[in-house]
């Protein structure tokens, strides 16, 4: 079995965004070599997050609406107990484990075998400073 470990950085300058990763993904696929296989991709920040969904922009504006108000952005300390310690990101928090942490992807073929329309994007919920996702090829 062969593995190929490779990592992105983001630094989004807003606060809530999500960018559309596969084409770097695809390429790190390709740059494995692996044919048959699975790929790892997860965001390693407590406040980003990777997910797979369709690339349509009403789609994230609607996400973006929706996790506003499941968790509203709010620096006092006295809706989130988090931002007592002196941070300003709780709603970060909660929407990173809504959104989710990593996806897994067959590779088949060489390719990504993902069903209609579905697309890796990475989720920034406290934006403005460098983070990293990790993504890692295994298989043969």
């Amino acid at each position: 079995m062969k593995a190929h470990t490779e990592y992105l950085t983001f630094n989004l300058p807003a606060r809530m965004a999500f960018e559309n990763i596969t084409p770097r993904i695809e390429e790190i696929v390709q740059k494995s070599g692996i044919r048959e296989g699975l790929l790892l991709c997860n965001a390693m920040h407590i406040t980003a997050s990777v997910f797979i969904n369709d690339d349509e922009p009403g789609l994230h504006e609607d996400y973006k609406k929706w996790l506003e108000g499941l968790a509203p952005f709010d620096a006092s300390p006295q809706r989130y107990a988090h931002n007592r310690t002196g941070e300003d990101n709780a709603d970060a928090h909660m929407k990173r484990q809504v959104m989710g942490r990593e996806v897994v992807v067959a590779i088949t073929a060489g390719k990504l075998d993902f069903g209609p329309w579905e697309q890796i994007f990475y989720g920034e919920f406290d934006g403005r400073r460098p983070k990293r996702v990790l993504v890692k090829v295994i298989g043969e």
